[in-house]
């Protein structure tokens, strides 16, 4: 199993009053931004990071967001690429890079094989479609949301794949010469993991290509529901998924009393409003949140037919339990907040459920400060991380990095990384 370590980099001030508040989505204008304050928690984040890697996690995600302050990456390389020559083991995974909004995404396949090869091999690069907030504020239809990204995911694969120099005619996108210098380190190119929360026409994609899937914080019983279409349609498509094609994200945060567990946990729910974390006090515009065109009519219907709900729910609403009370999102493993003794018996109830061979720990969120991030890491690295490395071994859960499934990949080379 791979153990990685999650924050959403939340913008968090003592002046605005947006902390702890509700504010619809896209809502709040950039005059109340401080760069003084911004540039303070970019780098805080970033130490953060660095630490999870001292303290033992083996990989350390990234996402990006767009014109909103509940995440602060609007550009998830320039992180990446730090965290390419400052770390030394851990795999940088990027989950991901929206790939609609890009108007060139050869520039995008060269930066980030500039990263993996900094990084000597370690980066894992995820694709995502992005929601409303980003086709919104980078004037991306939303109707031809899909026909991009699957038109650039193949324009990449083959730029890191093909010797050039090559032509690249598609709808979207037009190259009269494709012959980028920088090349990735792994070969035939980086791992592809694409996260998502309740798209079974995304499942079918990813599927499809035997990409791991990364729900994100979603329900138990809603993820177990996707993790199995996922086998069901592996077997369609003639092969055996296993544990390696499963990741899942959840907030889970360490303290050394229940009183501080507790006192800090509600801390998730205290930050600047966020529609993807449930019980947030956010307001979701389905306007925004499910532009007209962004998902197919069959791909709602499936969703009806997969959780029993109404075709106009959103694929956040459908795997979350928004502005849910704290005690409840304890209740249903939401959260799991508490000490070692009481969060190690809630994360193996986690995996031995939902059985996947990714997970990322989602931890110093909301209104949680450095202080209370660094307690948490260190009793991660000193006693949840091993035993939950103990209990994957005990359920055989298996990561894309020790499984050779047919996929192409040439395992020797993921062993490159330094460290």
């Amino acid at each position: 199993m791979l153990i990685s370590h999650y924050t959403e980099q939340p913008w968090q001030d003592t002046k605005t009053g947006i902390m702890g508040s509700q504010t619809g989505d896209l809502a709040l204008s950039n005059r109340l931004y401080d760069p003084a304050i911004g540039a303070q928690l970019y780098n805080r984040y970033i130490d953060e990071k660095l630490y999870a890697e001292e303290v033992g996690f083996e990989g350390l995600m990234l996402n990006e967001h767009h014109s909103t302050p509940f995440c602060m990456q609007g550009v998830t390389n320039v992180e990446a690429c730090i965290l390419a020559r400052q770390t030394k083991r851990a795999k940088i995974i990027i989950l991901g890079n929206i790939l609609p909004i890009y108007e060139d995404p050869l520039w995008l396949a060269e930066q980030l094989a500039m990263i993996d090869m900094i990084s000597h091999g370690r980066l894992v690069s995820g694709w995502v479609r992005g929601g409303g907030r980003e086709a919104i504020s980078h004037n991306a239809p939303p109707t031809v949301n899909r026909e991009r990204f699957e038109e650039a995911h193949d324009f990449i694969v083959k730029t890191w794949t093909t010797p050039g120099p090559f032509r690249w005619e598609s709808k979207h996108f037009q190259y009269r010469y494709v012959n980028p210098w920088s090349m990735p380190l792994q070969k035939p190119h980086p791992m592809m993991w694409i996260p998502g929360v309740a798209s079974t026409e995304t499942v079918d994609w990813v599927a499809k290509h035997r990409y791991p899937y990364v729900m994100l914080a979603t329900l138990m019983e809603p993820t177990k529901q996707m993790f199995d279409y996922y086998y069901q349609v592996a077997a369609e498509n003639g092969y055996q998924a296993g544990t390696q094609n499963l990741g899942y994200l959840f907030k889970v945060h360490v303290e050394e009393t229940e009183a501080m567990a507790e006192e800090v946990g509600r801390k998730y729910l205290s930050g600047v409003s966020n529609p993807f974390i449930a019980g947030n006090n956010s307001s979701v515009s389905a306007g925004i949140q499910d532009l007209p065109g962004h998902t197919t009519k069959a791909s709602r219907m499936r969703r009806q037919q997969l959780f029993g709900i109404g075709s106009g729910v959103t694929a956040a609403s459908a795997g979350s339990t928004i502005r849910a009370p704290y005690e409840q999102q304890i209740a249903n493993l939401s959260i799991i907040s508490g000490t070692p003794k009481t969060v190690i018996p809630k994360v193996r109830q986690v995996l031995e459920m939902l059985r996947p061979g990714q997970i990322f720990f989602w931890d110093g969120d909301g209104a949680m400060s450095h202080d209370d991030q660094v307690r948490s890491l260190r009793l991660h690295g000193e006693e949840v991380i091993p035993a939950t490395r103990e209990i994957g071994k005990e359920l055989g859960l298996l990561s894309a990095f020790e499984v050779n499934d047919g996929t192409g990949y040439d395992q020797a080379v993921w062993s490159k990384a330094k460290g």
